[in-house]
């Protein structure tokens, strides 16, 4: 059964040292800052850390990383126009990087979810992307085999969610949350309300509750 959590405190409280932590959002849209922001007060350190950016600004996943608490970013776009903390940390050595192709990223990640063992994708072949990995000729057409991407722990923003666990995600913030759900032993979503089981129409829920570990309301 999901549990529902006093608070963002609570929810996090067991994230252990070296977990890997999938991060939903794509840039500040979806991330679940309030989960992050506990995370950060909870101390746990060395994580690796899978999201589709790699911070933005001072706030979010860029705090977790300006503590030094990230010890590697799994991620498709570590360099915008405000993502200067993780630019810093990894000009000076201090981060690593496994740079992942979008799609990619999401793909490897539903393969975890599903129990899928790998699978061959024509993005990065030819490149350093492809460097070390298995590629294979099918029909023509070169591919790199890739791995799935399983986490610890998933920290999710969605819009609401009933006592059960159900959620439903309101626009773009529905972005990586659905496929990091499948993907992690531990799965927290940070929403904006809990409402009663019954409530939420079941045609609108995007993730089942057999998915979500702890729900709290941030």
């Amino acid at each position: 059964m999901t549990t529902i959590c006093a608070d963002v405190d609570e929810a996090v409280a067991d994230v252990a040292d070296g977990s890997v932590v999938l991060i939903g959002g794509f840039g500040m849209a979806g991330m679940p800052v309030q989960l992050i922001d506990a995370l950060i007060r909870q101390g746990a350190t060395d994580l690796t850390v899978v999201s589709n950016n790699a911070g933005n600004g001072d706030t979010g996943l860029a705090a977790l990383l300006a503590r030094g608490r990230v010890r590697k970013m799994i991620c498709s776009f570590p360099r915008q126009a405000d993502s200067h903390v993780f630019d810093g940390l990894y000009r000076a050595g201090r981060i690593e990087l496994e740079l992942v192709p979008q799609g990619t990223l999401a793909e490897r990640m539903r393969a975890a979810g599903a129990g899928i063992g790998g699978f061959f994708s024509p993005t990065g072949v030819g490149t350093q992307l492809a460097a070390g990995k298995e590629t294979r000729e099918i029909d023509g057409r070169h591919y790199v085999l890739e791995a799935p991407l399983r986490g610890d722990v998933a920290l999710i923003g969605a819009h609401r969610a009933d006592r059960m666990g159900n959620l439903v995600y309101r626009k773009t913030a529905r972005n990586f949350g659905p496929v990091m759900a499948t993907a992690a032993t531990t799965v927290v979503a940070q929403v904006v309300q809990v409402v009663e089981t019954g409530e939420l129409d079941p045609e609108a829920v995007v993730t089942p509750s057999i998915y979500v570990d702890r729900v709290v309301a941030a």
